[in-house]
């Protein structure tokens, strides 16, 4: 389980987030919305050792702080926003630089044909079996992104931390790396704690959800509980509900049935 109590964070001597608390079980989600600058990106380096805190983290009842990188490194992947590539490794390469931390006793850290084998396992996971062999470089954003979760997967983590892990994927991807992740958070000792934009998307990966703003928590619980019309509205300073209920009913305008004869 881990366990983030009182936790202050930020940069260069300023908080950016304040008295921030939750708690996620073992084969439970924890999606963190809220609006641009709020502590999202903050927290999640909180989390993974990527920068110094007040308060407490605990994982399985062990302070992270007095974790080692290597340590911390076997329990946590973290899949961060990337916009710039400047190495030009083959996708699994660059995949299997996620079994760096599981590989034991050696100097050379060599990799084994088990390795090779969950890489592979990895790339089908997330669509990337045909590319392979393709350089990074040439990858769309979306394919890069896949190669990134995919490289987290590998970690074989008990937790994996995301930034927006449906930034640059098309609809389909979306909802198929988003049921891919509920379905590899049900095994045993596997949890997801991810930053998500769109609602909906968090809706169906969360078991929890944290809403933030200005670096506070505003909301922090159920899911079922959480996604309220007057906490949304706390966070946005809009009607989040109005808006995506006005656009439900335009979809439900739509004349489907006449869909296919409008296309030319």
């Amino acid at each position: 389980m881990l366990s983030i109590k009182k936790l202050y964070a930020g940069y260069n001597g300023y908080d950016v987030l304040k008295n921030i608390s939750a708690e996620v079980d073992n084969n439970q989600n924890l999606c963190i919305i809220g609006g641009n600058g709020c502590g999202k990106t903050t927290l999640i380096k909180a989390i993974a050792g990527m920068i110094p805190f007040k308060g407490s983290i605990t994982l399985d009842g062990k302070n992270t702080a007095s974790m080692r990188r290597l340590e911390l490194a076997e329990k946590m992947a973290v899949m961060t926003q990337i916009s710039s590539v400047y190495f030009s490794y083959s996708v699994f390469e660059t995949v299997l630089m996620g079994r760096y931390a599981k590989i034991k006793n050696t100097f050379l850290k060599k990799h084994t044909a088990y390795d090779k084998e969950v890489v592979y396992s990895c790339l089908e996971a997330t669509g990337l079996k045909d590319l392979r062999d393709r350089p990074i470089l040439e990858l769309s954003g979306g394919q890069l992104q896949r190669v990134h979760l995919a490289r987290a997967i590998a970690q074989q983590p008990q937790i994996i931390l995301l930034d927006e892990p449906t930034n640059h994927l098309d609809l389909r991807y979306q909802v198929e790396i988003i049921d891919f992740l509920r379905e590899w958070s049900k095994e045993e000792g596997h949890s997801v704690i991810g930053i998500l934009h769109d609602i909906n998307l968090a809706v169906r990966l969360s078991d929890k959800v944290l809403l933030l703003k200005d670096g506070q928590q505003v909301g922090y619980g159920k899911t079922e509980e959480v996604i309220d019309k007057a906490l949304l509205k706390k966070v946005y300073d809009m009607d989040v509900v109005e808006y995506m209920v006005k656009s439900y009913k335009r979809w439900e305008r739509l004349d489907w049935r006449n869909s296919n004869e409008r296309v030319v």
